[in-house]
């Protein structure tokens, strides 16, 4: 690959504790990237011009490090408008509209299933996001699962078993028997295929003793462990989230203050999903109490065509900042570098040296305008090293 140059930046954001403030931010700046890594970055009147094969021009935009999403269901089948118009019109949210997708997720075709992850991927990458997970859960037997994980991987690294979403209607009478199968067949088809394992530890979904047995069985796998939880009220998700260390909380709607110290006291990030509460009209979360004990933060879409059927990065963080007690620069910190250690990835998320040269160049001077400017396109370029 070529060295290349780009140069011109307005406002560049790294993360890097060598340069300005919590953002690492360089002014009139440039970065270097060759063969897909950042190996420079500073002033463009230091730039090394001389080391580069290619040179490009940001013309005084911001660049920021590509958005990284940690929490998305991106393979599914079917439409939920209806369900969002009548939760619009007073029907609260609940855990057993997934049971619909699923429905249509098994009738879909694997040619069908792929065609509109495809749109959503350029969708993410239209809107600046470079890394994203995605989860299985739509499925619910041996063989949809599986095949949700094997079409995602076709898109991500990032993949999610979450047989644990909801219980299948055809398990309504016997909501164990269908744990000895997500913990059975199911993980031992699904696990070769994912990176992650994950459960929907709520009222309505699975328990915390369900919980601990999938998580359990899926650490003994070798997989990574997530964790749904806090969304539709209080419980004891977050509690056994940070016992057996998993990377990520997410929802995280309703917390006690003992869940707060809990996760202010270990490594397990606090995911926030602000399409959710956008979508359902939930109490948003409150980030400003999350970030001023200490808890590590990220912000994701939760892209889904229930709860939160958007794919920007962009759109989150405004609504962070503007509902969730967020500053501009707090968000933009959760929406990549928090979703980074929600993945536990040292490679993205930054763009210190390094870093996956994954940068994206606003129609914008400042990643502030991603919180002042909601819902305008200010995305005018993504690099995917």
């Amino acid at each position: 690959m070529p060295a290349r140059l780009l140069t011109g930046i307005g406002e560049l954001v790294t993360f890097d504790p060598a340069h300005d403030g919590e953002l690492g931010l360089v002014r009139d700046a440039a970065l270097l990237e060759v063969d897909g890594r950042v190996t420079w970055t500073g002033p463009a009147a230091c730039a090394p011009i001389a080391d580069a094969d290619l040179v490009d021009d940001a013309a005084g935009a911001a660049v920021i490090p590509g958005f990284v999403d940690s929490h998305t269901h991106l393979v599914f089948g079917g439409d939920r408008a209806s369900e969002f118009e009548a939760r619009m019109a007073g029907r609260p949210y609940a855990a057993g509209g997934i049971r619909s997708t699923v429905a249509a997720t098994r009738e879909a075709t694997d040619d069908q299933l792929r065609s509109r992850l495809a749109r959503f991927v350029d969708e993410l990458h239209a809107q600046g996001t470079t890394t994203f997970e995605i989860k299985s859960g739509y499925g619910l037997t041996v063989d949809d699962e599986a095949r949700i994980l094997r079409l995602a991987r076709e898109v991500t690294a990032e993949t999610t078993f979450l047989g644990a979403h909801v219980v299948p209607t055809e398990y309504a009478g016997d909501p164990d028997a269908y744990v000895d199968l997500v913990v059975g067949d199911m993980l031992d088809a699904c696990a070769p295929l994912a990176r992650w394992i994950d459960v929907f530890c709520e009222t309505g979904a699975f328990s915390v003793e369900q919980a601990r047995r999938v998580l359990t069985a899926g650490a003994a796998r070798g997989l990574g462990l997530r964790l749904h939880a806090g969304q539709l009220g209080p419980g004891d998700g977050v509690a056994l989230a940070v016992e057996l260390g998993a990377a990520s909380v997410d929802h995280g709607t309703y917390l006690s203050d003992a869940d707060v110290s809990r996760l202010a006291a270990s490594t397990t990030v606090a995911t926030l999903l602000p399409g959710v509460e956008f979508s359902t009209r939930q109490p948003y979360p409150d980030a400003r109490r999350l970030l001023d004990a200490g808890v590590r933060v990220a912000l994701a879409s939760d892209c889904n065509p229930g709860s939160s059927f958007t794919s920007s990065m962009p759109f989150c963080i405004a609504v962070a900042v503007r509902d969730m007690g967020m500053t501009p620069a707090e968000a933009l910190r959760a929406s990549t570098l928090g979703g980074a250690e929600a993945l536990r990835r040292d490679d993205v998320g930054h763009l210190r040296v390094g870093a996956r040269a994954d940068y994206v160049v606003l129609r914008a001077p400042s990643h502030v305008h991603l919180a002042y400017r909601p819902g305008v396109p200010l995305v005018a370029r993504t690099h995917v090293a």
